[in-house]
């Protein structure tokens, strides 16, 4: 189990883009084990790899649906449906969330570590957080997009 530190905004590294992933090696199996290791760790339910220093087409996810766990070599969003309003956070900025605008609906598309193509379809908290990490690749984040932002309840509570 490797757990990395979580790169925090405003460090430059998450506005970059990240390139992709020409070949799928066991450096790549490592990349996911330690993203994941380091998601379940912090509690979120998503991570790219720029949140970890990484510039690489890579996210893993685990909403707590059937789905599990998510791994996603170079994803696509392929597909997108609706829209609605919704709080966001993210781990690399902690303490804060947003009202965020993203699509109800989306297809994504990707490869997994054995380097098959998968295609998942998302709704709700899927389709927010395979939103959120795809811009993360493209070194955008959440705040970027944000109709208003809040101080959580834990930034309180650490600040009281």
């Amino acid at each position: 189990m490797a757990i990395k530190i979580i790169v925090k905004d405003p460090d430059p590294v998450l506005r970059e883009k990240c390139k992709p992933v020409p070949k799928i090696t066991p450096n790549i199996h490592k990349l996911l084990n330690d993203m994941a290791d380091t998601m379940y760790e912090a509690e979120g339910v998503g991570l790219a790899a720029p949140q970890i220093g990484i510039l690489k087409r890579v996210i893993v996810m685990d909403v707590g649906d059937e789905h599990g766990l998510i791994e996603l070599i170079n994803p696509e969003i392929i597909e997108r449906e609706g829209e609605e309003l919704g709080p966001e956070g993210c781990l690399s900025i902690p303490g804060f969330t947003g009202d965020v605008k993203r699509a109800a609906r989306v297809k994504v598309k990707g490869l997994n570590r054995d380097g098959e193509e998968i295609v998942i379809e998302g709704t709700e908290l899927l389709a927010r957080c395979i939103q959120h990490e795809v811009d993360h690749l493209n070194g955008v984040l959440y705040t970027d997009l944000a109709e208003k932002m809040y101080r959580s309840e834990q930034q309180d509570r650490d600040d009281a």
